[in-house]
């Protein structure tokens, strides 16, 4: 890939990763439209999360809660294990991405209803459960993991504000695992020079991004899940017109 490809992926990563709008169709439509695929999309990938990774890190400092990060962890640690390669697959395609998006959207309309009356600060071991619950199925392509743990969180009745930081919260355990497990592998291939600084180029952009989206204020989950679905039409079109 060209540097200015990796930048324009960088800057996408962010948004799309800490936004409940899915990272998997946004990234994944750049890449097929540039014809990236195999070992090479594998490895962009892995320097977006560690963009991400990185920056949330560096830039959303809070005390971790130890017991709430090992429940909101270990479904999606363990999913990932055992189901990644039927995943990938099987579920990435456009059409199964849209049906992602969709269902995704469904879901966070129906969350976004129930009271606001719970803070961050009272999330207890149980509330991570459903946190991971929530980041095990959003290792399905489309779903989106911000929008699948606001969703989850507003179903525990926390406010939309405290729901996107409870999805940021538990963000960074995952981001790190995922990353160290494939930058293990991506360290196995050896990748050339060049290649690792295009993909160092595209992770210091997801870095920025990412430090950037964290002071978006929040809105409605309707909003979100509007647009999701027109994400989706434009995911069938852009797959009938090739």
């Amino acid at each position: 890939m060209r540097r200015a490809e990796a930048i324009a992926l960088g800057l996408l990563q962010g948004p799309v990763e800490l936004l409940p709008i899915s990272s998997s169709a946004h990234v994944g439509l750049l890449l097929d439209r540039w014809g990236v695929a195999g070992a090479e999309r594998k490895e962009m990938e892995v320097a977006l999360h560690a963009g991400t990774a990185l920056a949330l890190a560096l830039f959303d400092r809070r005390r971790p809660r130890i017991g709430l990060l090992i429940a909101a962890t270990a479904p999606p640690a363990i999913a990932g294990l055992a189901f990644e390669r039927p995943i990938e697959e099987r579920l990435g395609t456009p059409r199964s991405i849209a049906a992602g998006l969709l269902a995704g959207a469904a879901v966070m309309v129906l969350a976004d209803r129930t009271a606001q009356t719970r803070l961050a600060a009272a999330a207890m071991a149980g509330d991570g459960a459903w946190l991971g619950a929530a980041q095990a199925l959003a290792l399905i392509p489309g779903v989106s993991r911000s929008g699948a743990t606001r969703a989850a969180a507003r179903l525990r009745r926390f406010t939309r504000a405290d729901a996107a930081e409870l999805s940021r919260e538990v963000a960074l355990p995952v981001l790190l695992g995922a990353t160290t497990l494939k930058g293990a592998r991506l360290a196995a291939r050896r990748p050339g020079g060049e290649t690792v600084r295009v993909l160092a180029t595209a992770a210091a952009a997801a870095a920025l991004s990412t430090a950037a989206t964290l002071r978006v204020r929040e809105s409605s989950l309707g909003v979100w899940a509007a647009y999701r679905a027109a994400l989706a039409v434009v995911v069938v079109w852009q797959d009938r017109a090739r």
